[in-house]
């Protein structure tokens, strides 16, 4: 299969490259830039990506393009084009004040493959503090805007070019067509990456991998654990074994649903229940990492437990995807860890089971294709995003049964009613937040000091970038009465209109 290898030097906006390119038809792959794999018959081009660091830094990462110069296609983004001009005895220096915001390409050379069909006037986006001062020998500029002389170059007699903006965000309006040019024009791509291709790949690597060993998967009732089933049932059949654990943090009457919902799929699913052991361990725990790390610790131990009931099991499923994992930990460049999630960084070190993940690379809309394309049930299909911690990363502070019953009954009215005003399907993720705050309150003429819940709704593409949404005022109005009114414990509901940046869509 065809790629293209994007070479990460720790930018935010490394997986925007990735999904760019896929949105060609082209897989991607991003890799660290000090783990450059050796050139292979699959790979078709390489992009450097933007860094937070300067090439001037002593310790900025230095990449060893030695195996690709001159065999395949490159192209430097941002950090990867000052790179390859410092690299080659150009000169980077620090702006006169940062470049960041839209700016106005002028294309010099219209003839140029990369900029082929772009428009004399395009609009892009800049976000760098350094900037090429003066080119090497070789490196032709032809793209400039009013204040950087050099926002795009190519290098005479070799197929390597550099720009200064960002093509993968949105602000950038013909950045798609730019990466198109460079994935399908320059580097000869077909573009044959479709889910499809991706389903009899996975499969046939999962069979591969696993062989006739047993797997235990645990589902969720969600998009990702559903569509990870699916692709290994394809694969080995009857040695998946699939485990549903109620852990007392799942939404209200969940459990009974998520297993319902799964009837007719041919999927073996053990149901367990567990939530005493879940809210017992996490009596008196108000840190949002530790909470995250006693869930995952405990859902490894109920796995083995119910494992035990299968013998010889050698495999742990999840549905981990692409942002849990930019989330979690670092890909290789020098990115922040922001949050550990349950199917990544909470998980315990000594875990019996190796592990598999079928979708660890893909985002969220891509993974709803894939479910499309395998004849997921729609009503699975179209679920919101659910947190692995469940409600335990949803009830602030201290998680006690009596508080997730809250939120539990708050969170089922907010659901109701998006799906009864017809937005539930117009909005990526919702869901309530128990508040570790009271407030004074007047009921019945009398005071009262209660809970306060925080409603969240967000629109998304692939959990990496959300906005929240502008849901109408009179819908806010009757669920905001209605939590009040039914709920018993909560006199105050406020609406979060935070995005992702800077907030994260989940509050723990």
């Amino acid at each position: 299969m065809e790629k293209i290898v994007i070479l990460d030097s720790g930018s935010q906006y490394t997986q925007l490259i990735a999904r760019r390119v896929r949105e060609t038809g082209v897989y991607s792959e991003i890799v660290p830039y000090n783990k450059v794999p050796a050139l292979t018959p699959d790979i078709k081009g390489v992009i450097l990506s933007g860094s937070p660091a300067s090439v001037n830094d002593p310790d900025a990462p230095r990449l060893d393009l030695t195996g690709f110069r001159g065999r395949v296609p490159v192209l430097g983004i941002c950090y990867g084009a000052q790179y390859l001009v410092h690299a080659a005895g150009g000169t980077v220096a620090p702006c006169p004040k940062r470049e960041y915001g839209r700016a106005v390409l002028h294309v010099k050379d219209s003839r140029d493959p990369l900029l082929a069909g772009m428009s004399d006037a395009s609009t892009v986006w800049m976000s760098h503090g350094d900037t090429i001062v003066s080119c090497p020998s070789g490196f032709r500029i032809i793209a400039s805007t009013d204040d950087v002389p050099c926002a795009a170059f190519r290098l005479e007699g070799e197929p390597v070019w550099g720009i200064q903006f960002h093509p993968e965000v949105h602000h950038s309006v013909e950045g798609p067509r730019l990466l198109e040019n460079f994935v399908r024009t320059i580097c000869g791509c077909q573009g044959d990456w479709t889910e499809e291709s991706f389903i009899e790949t996975t499969v046939r690597e999962l069979r591969e991998r696993i062989g006739g060993d047993k797997v235990i998967l645990g589902l969720s009732g969600g998009v990702d654990s559903s569509v990870s089933a699916l692709l290994l049932q394809r694969a080995v059949g009857s040695q998946l074994h699939c485990i549903f654990v109620d852990s007392g943090l799942l939404r209200k009457q969940e459990f009974e649903q998520v297993l319902a919902s799964y009837e007719g799929m041919g999927l073996q699913v053990q149901g367990v229940r567990a939530a005493d052991r879940f809210l017992g361990d996490l009596a008196g725990v108000t840190d949002p990492e530790a909470k995250r790390k006693i869930i995952g610790r405990d859902y490894i131990e109920v796995f083995n437990a119910a494992a035990a009931t299968i013998s010889d099991v050698k495999w742990l499923a999840q549905g981990t995807i692409y942002p849990d994992v930019i989330e979690s930990v670092s890909v290789g460049g020098p990115s922040v860890t922001i949050k550990s999630h349950h199917n990544v960084g909470g998980l315990p070190k000594d875990v019996k089971f190796k592990l598999v993940e079928p979708l660890r690379l893909l985002f969220k809309d891509e993974v709803r294709r894939i479910g499309r394309a395998l004849g997921l049930d729609p009503a699975i299909l179209g679920r919101h995003p659910f947190p692995g911690p469940g409600l335990g990363i949803r009830v602030l502070g201290e998680v006690t049964p009596e508080r997730v019953a809250i939120l539990q009954e708050a969170d089922a009215i907010f659901v109701r009613a998006l799906k009864a005003w017809d937005l539930y399907d117009k909005v990526w993720q919702a869901g309530a937040m128990l508040l570790p705050v009271k407030s004074v309150g007047v009921m019945g003429d009398g005071r009262t000091y209660e809970n306060c819940v925080a409603l969240r709704a967000v629109s998304s593409v692939d959990g990496m970038t959300a906005d929240w949404v502008h849901l109408p005022y009179e819908f806010l109005a009757e669920v905001s009465s209605d939590i009040i009114n039914q709920v018993r414990g909560v006199n105050r509901v406020v609406y979060d209109i935070s995005s992702k940046p800077p907030a994260t869509i989940e509050w723990e």
